[in-house]
């Protein structure tokens, strides 16, 4: 399965560092744009559940989460669910490079017909690819600023 959108930032950190950070879904309200929440603290492993919390504008959710890849050091990934239904799958891989490590966040649309038209209702986002590459940006650059400034 190839993820719909990729996204990556060089992090002034190691990759263990950073896997520490992602692995943690409690601290994505801190980086995302959209996420505002999440049931449990990490880093969490492989088969771990938890609740995320999520807005856009007037617009709040939630959804299963189960972590499906939790690799120290390297890989962090969860499928997402809502109303039994599978949403998508979120990973995040850190791989060592000359500056501290390359982080790269993944987002694999598994929506079928039924949950795309629900998501564009329930969330207020008809563009859900183009709207996930923004946020997934601005969610790096927040992650990276955190880390950096943690660490400098």
């Amino acid at each position: 399965m190839e993820p719909a959108v990729e996204v990556s930032a060089r992090i002034a950190r190691s990759p263990e560092e950073v896997w520490a950070a992602f692995a943690d879904p409690s601290r994505y309200a801190r980086w995302s744009p959209e996420a505002s929440g999440a049931s449990s603290e990490g880093p969490l492993a492989q088969g771990a559940r938890f609740t995320g919390s999520n807005r856009n504008r007037l617009m709040r959710w939630s959804t299963s989460c189960q972590v499906v890849e939790s690799v120290p050091g390297s890989a962090f990934a969860f499928d997402v669910s809502y109303l039994g239904m599978a949403v998508s799958r979120w990973r995040y891989v850190a791989t060592t490079d000359e500056d501290g490590c390359l982080v790269t966040e993944q987002w694999f649309d598994r929506r079928g017909p039924v949950m795309k038209v629900l998501g564009i209702v329930g969330t207020g986002v008809a563009d859900r690819t183009e709207h996930n590459r923004q946020t997934m940006t601005e969610t790096l650059a927040a992650l990276k600023a955190e880390l950096e400034r943690a660490g400098g």
